[in-house]
């Protein structure tokens, strides 16, 4: 197949490097370079959730309205 692309300057440089080390032509060090990075496979990083230990609640979390008046004062209601 034949295209025109247009290559940044780090990907021209790179392309020129790996022509000049294999001997071949531009098309060649492209076509090398592309299958490299089609190859790359990265298996996926494990989520892990890390925990702290926050101590007890200084507020009493199962006193919803009590919470309230502590954070908020009586206005709220």
């Amino acid at each position: 197949m034949r295209t025109t692309v247009t290559l940044s300057a780090d990907v021209a440089a790179a392309v020129e490097r790996t022509r000049r080390e294999r001997g071949g032509g531009v098309s060649d060090a492209i076509n090398e370079l592309v299958r490299r990075g089609l190859a790359r496979t990265s298996a996926p990083v494990p989520f892990r959730q890390t925990t702290s230990e926050l101590g007890p609640a200084a507020l009493p979390l199962d006193d919803v309205a009590g919470l309230l008046d502590a954070l908020d004062g009586p206005a709220h209601r």
